[in-house]
């Protein structure tokens, strides 16, 4: 399932327009990501969690010259699903 067929179904069932249902969607979305920017998670009871996690420096491989090489620390998104969640799915 893509976005625009989440947005349909959402606009189907809230009984609202699919330019509605887009609008809050991606309200929602810019909310996480603005949260995840300030270092802070976001947690859903029931669906999971969303967080930063920080990746250690390391060092790597590049398959095409055989150098080795170093990639810096970073930090990246990550999302945990919640119990309710993983029952469904199982």
């Amino acid at each position: 399932m893509n976005k625009n067929e989440l947005v349909s179904i959402v606009a189907e069932k809230a009984e609202v327009t699919k330019k509605t249902a887009e609008d809050i969607f991606d309200m929602f979305l810019a909310t996480i990501q603005e949260t995840l920017e300030n270092g802070e998670k976001v947690v859903i009871s029931g669906f999971g969690t969303f967080e930063v996690r920080q990746r250690i420096a390391r060092k790597g491989h590049n398959p095409r010259t055989g150098e080795d090489i170093s990639i810096p620390a970073q930090n990246t998104p990550a999302f945990r699903a919640g119990k309710t969640l993983k029952d469904a799915v199982k």
